[in-house]
């Protein structure tokens, strides 16, 4: 028997980025870093809460609670902050209370292996353990939530502890419970089993459901959870946490949005922006292919795909990159077809007039650059139609020359020779490394003719296996055209400043001076 959830379609959403996500390897938020993602969490993603640490650890991390404890008493939502605290005689009620927290998650045992084997105590013992703990708590004025830790494998081995510690908890000021798969073990078919015991012995009390990913099955199972009743669920933005991690905010979102009946609060609009913040913070980068946000999440490599795009949007479903700030795109390779071709060239200045003959040709170039491996984007397709119909390659905006000098001593300099619709200027200038310098010579000489060079948002670089030193070298910069508008470019050169300056070439003549048309000349 599934339970709605007091009547209620809002699922709540408690972020532990901040607590859980902080026990991924390698990663450690300073204390400003905090703040920033906390202010990320309640302002602009909208999640319901937010767990932010630990009690008793670092002096740094004590700092960073205080901070982000003031910043939400000021915007009133001091109560959406949680801390995680621990059986220890009042020790972690202390702290909290010290740091100006209100809301404690104290950490059971959800499971008797653990109680007897980890704390050396019996079940009964525990239970009083924790009923203790929770007055404590409460008398000192906190709100208790209550993390049942390991509970997939309490539910799986012994069913008897699990509802004797809820049926000794009866009657005390417990807030949420908060069913922990701790290992990551449970199918989807296990949860809702689970949560049909749990509202059977306990009756009407708030659960959530905090699931780790080892198998690959969370997003599946805090749905089942969802599906189930639960009142909320944990995760961590970009799936951050221990070993294969814990539920990715991103995927939760659209999960429960389009395929439960249920919704969040959470802004989908702000999920990029989530994930980009995040892996420039934690070092920890999405796979290309993650659902929602991954890289090439929007892009159709196949010919047949895109056809049924633009016959009539064949093969796109309820995640259209609109509603996260993203757009669609075409790849371009041996798998593409006459409508990827023409949905491309649709988009590229000029390109629109062209007759079939010549995208006929265009895309028999591109397939040939697709069985080299060569990885072709709309950046490159000025160039290509300008090669198919025998044309030089017009760049309005030319690198005539640079140079670049780099030492241990001083900061890299580059001087630049550009030249702009057949005028010609030079510049220096000195950056932070070779790249850097370049851009800044690149927008003194822009600025002389009042051009702009976009942002850049993001920049790749790949070296084929083997490490030779004359390897050539990919080089791929994503820059920002403006709102949910990128435009990627790639250069290739045994240099790697010289295949970022070509990238950078492309750029300029696609999004700052594109051509002012090209030739239609068939011979």
């Amino acid at each position: 028997m599934h339970r709605k959830s007091h009547g209620e379609p809002l699922v709540e959403v408690l972020d532990t980025t901040l607590r859980d996500g902080e026990q991924t390897p390698g990663v450690s938020f300073s204390p400003d870093e905090k703040l920033e993602i906390a202010r990320l969490l309640l302002d602009r993603l909208h999640v319901d809460r937010m767990e932010i640490a630990s009690a008793g650890s670092s002096d740094g991390d004590r700092a960073a609670v205080r901070s982000v404890i003031d910043w939400a008493e000021r915007r009133e939502r001091l109560e959406a902050v949680e801390i995680l605290g621990f059986i220890d005689n009042g020790k972690s009620v202390a702290w909290v209370k010290n740091v100006g927290g209100k809301v404690i998650n104290l950490l059971a045992k959800g499971s008797e292996r653990h109680c007897r084997i980890q704390l050396k105590r019996t079940p009964a013992r525990h239970y009083d353990d924790v009923c203790r703990e929770v007055e404590n708590a409460s008398s000192a004025g906190l709100k208790v939530n209550l993390y049942l830790e390991d509970w997939s494998n309490g539910m799986r081995e012994n069913f008897s502890y699990v509802s004797g510690l809820m049926n000794r908890l009866a009657g005390f000021p417990v807030e949420r419970f908060m069913l922990a798969d701790t290992l990551g073990v449970l199918t989807p078919e296990d949860v809702t089993r689970y949560f049909d015991w749990m509202y059977h012995s306990c009756g009407d009390v708030r659960f959530d459901f905090h699931g780790h990913n080892d198998y690959g099955l969370v997003t599946a199972n805090s749905l089942a959870a969802v599906c189930a009743g639960a009142d909320g669920v944990h995760a961590t933005i970009n799936a951050l946490g221990e070993r294969a991690g814990n539920q990715m905010l991103q995927q939760l979102v659209v999960a429960v949005n389009d395929l439960s009946g249920r919704r969040t609060r959470v802004s989908e609009r702000e999920l990029q922006h989530a994930t980009d913040l995040i892996q420039s913070l934690s070092g920890k980068r999405c796979a290309w292919n993650t659902p929602v946000v991954g890289a090439d999440v929007y892009t159709q490599t196949c010919g047949v795909h895109a056809d049924g795009d633009r016959k009539g949007g064949l093969y796109m479903n309820r995640l259209l990159p609109e509603r996260f700030g993203r757009q669609r795109d075409y790849a371009l390779g041996k798998l593409s077809g006459k409508a990827s071709i023409d949905q491309n060239i649709d988009s590229v200045p000029g390109g629109a007039g062209l007759d079939s003959g010549i995208r006929e040709k265009v895309l028999n170039e591109v397939v040939r650059l697709g069985d080299r491996k060569k990885t072709v984007t709309a950046a490159d397709l000025p160039f290509i139609i300008a090669g198919v119909l025998h044309t030089p390659s017009r760049m309005r905006i030319q690198v005539m020359d640079f140079t670049s000098v780099s030492s241990l001593a001083a900061a890299p300099k580059v001087t630049l020779k550009l030249r702009v619709d057949g005028e010609i200027v030079e510049t220096k200038s000195e950056g932070d490394g070779g790249y850097d310098a370049f851009v800044k010579a690149l927008r003194k000489g822009l600025r002389k003719f009042n051009l702009k060079c976009p942002r850049l948002s993001d920049y790749e670089v790949r070296i084929p296996p083997g490490g030779r030193t004359d390897a050539l070298v990919e080089t791929t910069i994503t820059w920002n055209l403006g709102p949910g508008r990128t435009l990627v470019t790639t250069g290739i050169d045994s240099d790697q400043l010289a295949a970022a300056v070509q990238a950078t070439e492309k750029m300029l003549n696609t999004a700052v001076l594109p051509p002012e048309g090209t030739r239609e000349d068939h011979g």
